[in-house]
């Protein structure tokens, strides 16, 4: 399929490695700004699919000032958020202070042709559309939003888990009447952008997510697997350093319930099909085997014809309390422990989150109620429209 853009929306479904929506001959250099906090696969589609409009994707962040003053305070650093966006493999250029209003002058110095957005509003403190300039200039395109996944939805996931829910059976979607504070995935969240549908992978979106290349014969291969659970800077750097130690990156997913089995609670917070996806927008990632064995076999490495196993610093659970599940690679004497040099850790998101639970509640509240006010006043100005 190729990219088509209608009326000021582009379609982005296919293949976006050669489509444009621009027939010159000149480079394109495509804008994307935003806070960029809790980067999640979400995000990474959304910069997919501007990508498939031009040649380069510069991609502006907030800082932390700004976003306080607009919508609360990130989770992440401006230092971190920089990381996660570099990390994505379809960014080329990431700058950091970028106005929360997008301006005319911030695409002109930055050699930009226009803007993209996904089909979501983003409004300033005061209720004002971040992209009213670049609209009204027609310097603006939009993309569709990645339906089932927010950050706002996540910071949800992770304040439930001070409420014992991991339920498992016939009670395992009893979660949405428990409540989650007004954050995305209770049913009291009524705005279509911060109300969280639920998320349906499809194959193809796993096919425009992947490079979709083999290793070459003489490669050395290299397989690390894990949780992979709200994909972060500490994850972006072990598997940086990972990749260095060889030509071609391959990552096992464990399941669900494997990663509930050695992480307890209600971990992890994303499920299969969106840690696969998180996983895969990584730069430094050649293939992801979904469903991983927590033990590593002879099988696996032998059909993978994997030269190198590596894990982090992080504690390696015992499979049934007594297996080591590196014991082959080991054995192999093709085993080796990486330090990332970064403390970061998916608990310790969860407890930043935990810590600061009124400030998010508050935040999201508030931005739910004015994505309300908004959609609303875009309901009623398509009925006068229509009326018209």
């Amino acid at each position: 399929m190729s990219d088509k853009l209608v009326n000021g929306t582009c379609n982005t479904n296919g293949d976006v490695s050669n489509n444009k929506c621009n027939g010159t001959g000149k480079e394109i250099r495509v804008w994307c700004d935003g806070c960029y906090d809790m980067v999640h696969f979400g995000h990474a589609n959304s910069l997919r699919q501007a990508k498939a409009l031009g040649d380069k994707v510069i991609v502006g962040i907030h800082t932390d000032e700004e976003i306080t003053k607009h919508k609360g305070p990130p989770v992440f650093t401006e230092e971190e958020r920089v990381k996660m966006v570099k990390g994505i493999k379809w960014v080329d250029e990431v700058v950091l202070g970028a106005p929360y209003v997008t301006t005319l002058e911030v695409l002109d110095q930055n050699n930009c042709d226009f803007c993209v957005h996904g089909d979501d509003i983003t409004m300033t403190a005061e209720g004002v559309d971040t992209y009213h300039l670049v609209k009204s200039a027609n310097r603006y395109k939009e993309v569709k939003r990645t339906a089932g996944v927010s950050t706002t939805d996540l910071v949800g996931r992770m304040l439930l888990l001070t409420r014992n829910h991991f339920r498992q059976g016939s009670a395992e979607y009893d979660i949405e009447k428990e409540g989650s504070s007004n954050m995305g995935q209770d049913s009291s969240a009524k705005s279509p952008w911060t109300g969280c549908s639920q998320f349906l992978p499809t194959t193809q979106k796993i096919i425009q997510f992947s490079d979709g290349k083999s290793p070459n014969p003489n490669d050395k291969i290299v397989y690390v697997a894990g949780a992979f659970d709200l994909f972060h800077v500490g994850h972006l750097d072990f598997l940086e350093k990972a990749s260095k130690l060889g030509d071609y990156l391959i990552v096992g997913l464990h399941t669900d319930p494997v990663v509930n089995s050695y992480k307890g609670s209600n971990y992890p917070i994303m499920n299969l099909h969106e840690r696969v996806l998180s996983v895969l927008a990584c730069k430094f990632v050649n293939e992801v085997v979904i469903g991983a064995p927590y033990c590593v076999t002879e099988e696996l490495l032998d059909h993978f014809k994997i030269d190198i196993v590596c894990h982090g610093r992080t504690p390696i659970a015992m499979e049934d309390g007594k297996i080591d599940p590196y014991a082959v690679p080991k054995t192999r004497a093709i085993f080796e422990l990486l330090d990332s040099g970064n403390e970061m850790t998916t608990e310790r998101i969860v407890e930043r989150i935990i810590s600061h639970r009124l400030e998010y509640e508050r935040r999201n509240q508030a931005k739910e109620k004015k994505e309300i006010e908004a959609f609303e006043a875009l309901q009623r100005q398509k009925q006068t429209q229509k009326a018209g």
